[in-house]
Formats: C-alpha cells, structure tokens, sequence
C-alpha cells in the first residue's frame, strides 16, 4: 500500500479504535477463558482483531475477503509481535470450511447483517464447541426480536449493551469527517486516498440520511 493510502488508513483505523472501548466491555462480560481460540468474521483491518488477541491470550483467526485489509493487518500483527496469535484468512462467511466445534468463541463487530442475525446464529452455531460463546455487535433494530431468536437458536443471552447515535457521530461519524476535510487536502493526487475518501463519504451520508440505523446493539451469549 502506498504512503498516502497507508496514511489514511492509519488514520482511519485511529477513529475506529475510539470504539475499542466497547469491544472490552463485550469481551469483559465473557467469564475468564483459558487462551481461547476465536474467531473473528469479517475482520477487516483487524482493529478489533488485535485487541481480542491482547485481551484473550489466545489464538484469532481473523477472516474476511477484502484482501486489501488483510495485508493491512498482517502489517499490524507483524508490528505488534503477535504474528504467534493471530492468523489471517482470505475467507468468506458463506464459506466458512471450518470443522464443527473448532472454537471457543466467535466474535462478529457489524458483518452478521450480510447474512442475516437469525440465520447467522444458526450457520455459525455448528463452529462453537459446546458451551462456547458469540459476541454480536448488529445494527439495533428489533431488539426483542434479536433476543426471542438468540434463546430460539439455542442460546443463553449473557448480556447486551446499546451504542446509541450520539455514540457514532461523536466517537466515529464525526472525526471521520474531519479526517476527509484533511485528506483532500493533503491527499488530492493519490487515487487510492482518494477512492477511500469516497467509500468513507457513503459512510457519512448514509448516518445521515438514516441516523438510526447507525445506532447499535451488541449481544454476547452462550451456546446451550
């Protein structure tokens, strides 16, 4: 990745670890694992991806087909020194060739809608070992909805927080903004910066036009 593409992502994934915050208080409402294995569906850069491997003592295994991004986080795993814990795959979640009960946790920060938050609890049940855990992190939604199908997937909801729209346009929506006012600035002959800065525009619109969907819920249950 060039310098300048390199520069906004830093900077981009920087914003993005404001939200670390509340991947610790999912992770701190599991009780204490022995260096569990987990894994992360669709990754992408790997913010989360290398605070779980922090916090757990354990193996990731990020997955996600955005090749991109996970050159972008096999640098950072590379950096932090925990090439040992933590793997990267090229993978999609429709394709997920893992044998039954490979891990103790699944761990899922805004990828579950591509599949959908029932059907996902199924598809990915078989993953877990018995008694293993899922941490979900959707857009809000229906909440009680989400909760009757969590129990009816077979789950035993241990407990969920909201993230509410004040949350993303201070801690998220908002810098990022920023972060594109100085972008075209510095970045105006980069045509990777300046592809990002489009895809990272969308993002921005799409909070405004519809705030609500920004707001979000993140569930972390057991399996039965």
């Amino acid at each position: 990745m060039a310098s300048k593409e390199a520069w906004f992502q830093r900077q981009k994934d920087g914003i993005r670890e404001r939200l670390l915050k509340y991947t610790r208080k999912a992770f701190r409402m599991l009780p204490q694992l022995d260096k569990p294995r987990i894994l992360d569906i669709g990754c992408g850069s790997g913010v989360p991806t290398v605070e779980l491997a922090r916090l757990s003592g354990g193996e990731v295994i990020g997955i996600d087909i955005d090749q991109d991004m996970l050159d972008v986080l096999r640098g950072k795993v590379e950096k932090a020194g925990l090439s040992h814990s933590v793997k990267v795959i090229n993978r999609s979640l429709f394709d997920m060739e893992f044998p039954d009960g490979s891990f103790d946790v699944i761990w899922a920060e805004g990828s579950i809608n591509v599949i959908g938050f029932e059907k996902g609890l199924q598809a990915w049940k078989r993953l877990l070992k018995p008694g293993g855990f899922m941490v979900v992190h959707d857009e809000r939604g229906d909440v009680r909805e989400k909760l009757e199908q969590i129990s009816g997937c077979g789950y035993e909801l241990l407990g969920y927080f909201g993230m509410d729209v004040d949350v993303w346009r201070t801690e998220y929506f908002a810098p990022l903004e920023r972060l594109i006012l100085e972008a075209r600035f510095k970045c105006s002959d980069a045509p990777g910066v300046v592809k990002a800065i489009k895809e990272s525009r969308r993002e921005i619109d799409m909070f405004k036009k519809e705030p609500e969907r920004n707001s979000s819920v993140c569930f972390v249950m057991k399996r039965r």
